[in-house]
């Protein structure tokens, strides 16, 4: 059997790579793609631009990512089980395309982002169904 060779995310070639495949595999996925189709529509580009500005400034600290991503999810109908395989789906892709210590730092980063998500999104809703209440 031939082993894969996988090197470390290394730069912003290796964080398109990296992204593009994560979104391929998102669009294809059951839970997720409906999220992503509903807002994203055909347009992909411009939210995978996004992506690779995001990821190289979170893994690399290279200016240019702009935006709340928060404020863009918030408004989402997303559940746990949505940032459960939305975790699951982006630490397969890094694990079949990378391995070293940027790769996973991206997975460390990627779960707090979704820890750090889900906490404020509760606070929203516990926030909001005071109001109602």
């Amino acid at each position: 059997m031939v082993r894969k060779v996988k090197f470390d995310i290394k730069d912003l070639e290796s964080i398109k790579l990296l992204v593009d495949r994560f979104y391929a595999s998102v669009r294809n996925d059951e839970l997720l793609g409906p999220v992503f189709a509903d807002v994203i529509k055909d347009d992909w580009q411009p939210h995978l631009d996004k992506m690779y500005a995001f990821w190289n400034a979170a893994l690399f600290c290279v200016a240019g990512f702009r935006g709340n991503p928060f404020a863009r999810h918030a408004p989402l109908s997303i559940q746990p089980q949505h940032f459960d395989r939305w975790l699951q789906v982006f630490n397969q892709t890094v694990n079949d395309n990378f391995e070293g210590p940027m790769a996973d730092d991206a997975k460390k980063r990627a779960e707090l982002m979704s820890i750090m998500f889900q906490a404020k999104l509760s606070r929203v809703k516990d926030g909001f169904s005071k109001i109602i209440v």
